[in-house]
């Protein structure tokens, strides 16, 4: 098999990237490790900054986005009762949209195989290969047997256990942090009683109320980062929720919980996010605490930025956009992984002591009284635009 762009991931990164290439002319085949049943199911985050929905919109999967999306125009903190309302439109001109990660990718695939893209599923690779050259290629299993594609360039959108990132393991270093808590979070039959996320700091741990559609609320609480979901009957859940998330005049819905999970809290660097012609984008580049809503639309960026160098390589032959793509990529990346560890040290509880207790209050009571602070907080949130170069 011969392409020009080997793509290994099917998920928002791979499958956007394909769409691009496809706008622009170039060949690229898709191969993706899962069955279509499995990827297109993965419950992931959900918040889109306007960036990644313009560019959705862009390549022609924008539609049932628009229609079943849930556009914001701000988000909440509350801590002790009291609430601030961070009015990203007001301070930004841009606002986010909640429309499930699994939901972009279903859009993603759906549009790739009616346009008769190259998709591979059930498709593991094995092996990247030729790393060092100009004819790269990915080795992998369809239906028993063993495949080769060759290519000019190879798309590592495979995740952070992925076979691309292996494959360059020795010219990349990964730099990781973990946090010492993860999230418990559920998805519920409860129509949200908020038309804003709220973000809540309190004594007993970070919570979070967020939504996947007018029917469904989708929550989350601070645990420690070995505990068991088992552990927590619904009746806890809804208690605490109704515990951290309390103001006067307000209570969360509560409904039937149908999803429930424990998520870790980790950052994650991978650079240069390229060697020779394997680049990598995604998770398999890097990986933010949710907190900051970045994971997927830094995703989405980074195969912007590929796939504008590689439309300029195949046009002209100028490989300006492939040599820089690492370092404007990572400018980003660094930006949002800044952020995201501000909004968890912000929120969450950190056991540090009297000392970084009382900084943390100082913190959160700036955002409260500041303008310029909330300015900051909703630039970074809302995503700063795509052709930001800070």
């Amino acid at each position: 098999m011969r392409t020009q762009v080997a793509i290994v991931g099917a998920g928002p990164a791979g499958m956007t990237l394909a769409h691009l290439l496809r706008r622009a002319g170039i060949d690229c085949v898709v191969i993706e490790a899962r069955d279509r049943a499995y990827v297109e199911g993965r419950v992931r985050a959900g918040l889109l900054e306007q960036n990644t929905t313009d560019l959705l919109e862009e390549i022609g999967v924008g539609e049932r986005m628009r229609r079943e999306g849930l556009p914001h125009d701000g988000i909440r903190l509350r801590c002790a009762g009291e609430t601030c309302d961070v009015d990203i439109a007001e301070l930004t001109g841009r606002r986010v949209t909640i429309y499930g990660q699994q939901e972009v990718v279903k859009d993603l695939i759906d549009a790739w195989l009616e346009g008769g893209g190259e998709l591979r599923f059930e498709a593991p690779a094995s092996a990247v290969e030729g790393v060092d050259s100009e004819r790269p290629g990915v080795r992998f299993a369809l239906d028993g047997a063993e495949q080769l594609i060759e290519c000019d360039f190879v798309a590592g959108c495979d995740g952070f256990h992925g076979i691309c990132r292996t494959a360059i393991a020795d010219h990349v270093r990964t730099l990781e942090h973990a946090y010492p808590f993860a999230w418990l979070g559920i998805l519920a039959h409860a129509a949200p009683a908020t038309d804003e996320l709220i973000y809540a700091w309190h004594e007993h741990g970070f919570a979070l109320y967020s939504m996947r559609s007018p029917s469904v609320s989708r929550l989350y609480l601070q645990v420690p980062p070995d505990e068991d979901p088992g552990d927590w009957s619904d009746d806890r859940v809804w208690s605490e929720l109704q515990l951290r998330l309390a103001a006067d005049g307000f209570s969360v819905n509560e409904g039937e919980i149908f999803d429930k999970g424990v998520t870790p809290m980790r950052s994650f660097v991978a650079e240069p996010m390229r060697h020779g012609r394997v680049f990598l984008c995604g998770d398999a580049a890097h990986i933010v605490p949710p907190t900051g809503a970045k994971g997927l639309n830094l995703a989405v960026n980074d195969v912007r930025l590929l796939a504008d160098g590689l439309e300029r390589f195949y046009g002209s032959g100028d490989a300006s956009g492939l040599d820089s793509y690492s370092e404007r990529a990572l400018r980003r990346v660094w930006r949002a992984q800044d952020f995201s560890n501000h909004m968890t040290q912000l929120l969450h509880r950190l056991d540090g002591g009297p000392f970084d207790d009382g900084l943390q209050r100082s913190r959160l009571d700036y955002v409260f009284r500041s303008e310029t602070a909330r300015r900051s907080l909703a630039e970074n949130y809302a995503g700063l635009p795509a052709t930001a170069d800070f």
